[in-house]
């Protein structure tokens, strides 16, 4: 396998440290040469039981399930912006040509645009296996943003298994961490992979469907208006059965490590509890709070406007409050007093708390 800069087309990563991981088996690990490449057992690459973890100092660590035969990965550079994302997609040998559309008002980032508003095509691929990496350098606030993948390769054919067969896999980074993960539905008809929506409220929703359309690159998103419109209600396609009981489990794991100061510990396990229940609104909360103390504010922010956007219940109201005013409390940490004073107006129409008040009139005078 081979290991890439996701941002600088073709450059490869030397020294990276590779762990190929499988339940009831030792680790195997490599590091890759200045080609970027490292080699494995072909059966252990093979499994889809296996799971791959590539670090290096600088970048975001990468996480992803098997197979990974003959695959590329690409490395992430930590990203410094409280509101900025990056989105890398990685897919098999064919189709050759498979596209990133990202889409919100006034912009729509592709091949043909590369650039729009604070948002650029870092690196475009022709020739298979990717990297097709979109950085967002600041999301805005109140706008919609719509992310797809296009087979360019098979644009004419709608009806078409290729894009469903590709391995692909979409990755998004937020400040130093993997913070999503998305792999192409499997044995369905279509073109066009919408992948996810971030809403005005910079909640991420899963899409995950495969369509079929038959239109010119630019206007491959035309037929995706309505998920610009937050009001269109999306359910995730193909999304895994949800185990609650195991959830619930992982998410009591997670707070033991949290309270035992095993910060990395508690991220993964809530990590866990989300991957089997995704509207687990706790765990996303508890997880806000192991990224905030563990000073990886971007991810916290993330990770708390999850957790508003699901709380539920006769708790919402405090969940959201606190969760505004955690976010605000790193948007001040960080001198972005405008965020942090839009954060603590919300906390406090959540729920009056003096505290909320003392910040607002903290922030307010730096306007």
């Amino acid at each position: 396998m081979q290991v890439l800069s996701a941002t600088i087309k073709d450059q490869k990563i030397g020294g990276a440290s590779i762990i190929l991981q499988k339940n009831g088996t030792q680790s195997v690990n490599a590091t890759t040469d200045a080609q970027g490449t490292a080699s494995f057992d072909a059966g252990l690459l093979g499994d889809s039981n296996s799971l791959i973890i590539i670090k290096k100092d600088g970048y975001s660590n990468l996480v992803a399930k098997c197979p990974c035969t003959g695959l590329t990965y690409a490395l992430s550079p930590v990203m410094q912006n409280l509101d900025g994302l990056r989105v890398v997609l990685t897919w098999g040998d064919t189709p050759k040509d498979l596209d990133s559309h990202i889409a919100y008002p006034g912009n729509h980032i592709y091949w043909r645009n590369r650039r729009g508003q604070d948002a650029n095509l870092d690196v475009d691929d022709t020739n298979g296996f990717g990297p097709e990496t979109v950085t967002l350098q600041f999301k805005y606030q109140g706008e919609t943003y719509v992310y797809a993948v296009h087979d360019y390769t098979d644009q004419n054919q709608p009806a078409t298994h290729a894009l469903s067969t590709s391995q692909a896999k979409v990755f998004v980074y937020i400040g130093e961490s993997l913070v999503r993960t998305y792999y192409v539905p499997q044995n369905q008809p279509g073109n066009l992979w919408t992948v996810f929506r971030i809403t005005g409220d910079g909640e991420f929703q899963d899409i995950n469907t495969l369509s079929g359309v038959q239109v010119d690159p630019e206007h491959v998103l035309d037929s995706l208006t309505g998920f610009g419109n937050d009001q269109t209600h999306v359910v995730a396609a193909n999304q895994a059965p949800v185990d609650v009981t195991h959830a619930r489990a992982l998410n009591q794991s997670g707070e033991k490590a949290y309270h035992a100061g095993q910060l990395d510990q508690a991220i993964t396990l809530y990590g866990q509890a989300i991957e089997q229940d995704p509207n687990y609104g706790q765990a996303y909360s508890n997880l806000g709070l192991a990224y905030q103390k563990a000073g990886r504010s971007a991810e916290a922010i993330w990770a708390n406007r999850k957790a508003i956007a699901l709380a539920s219940g006769a708790t919402a109201a405090t969940v959201r409050a606190s969760s505004y005013y955690n976010i605000g409390r790193m948007y001040e940490d960080a001198g972005q007093s405008a965020n942090a004073l839009e954060s603590y107006q919300a906390a406090k129409r959540e729920k009056a708390n003096p505290v909320y008040d003392t910040a607002i009139e903290r922030v307010g005078g730096h306007q």
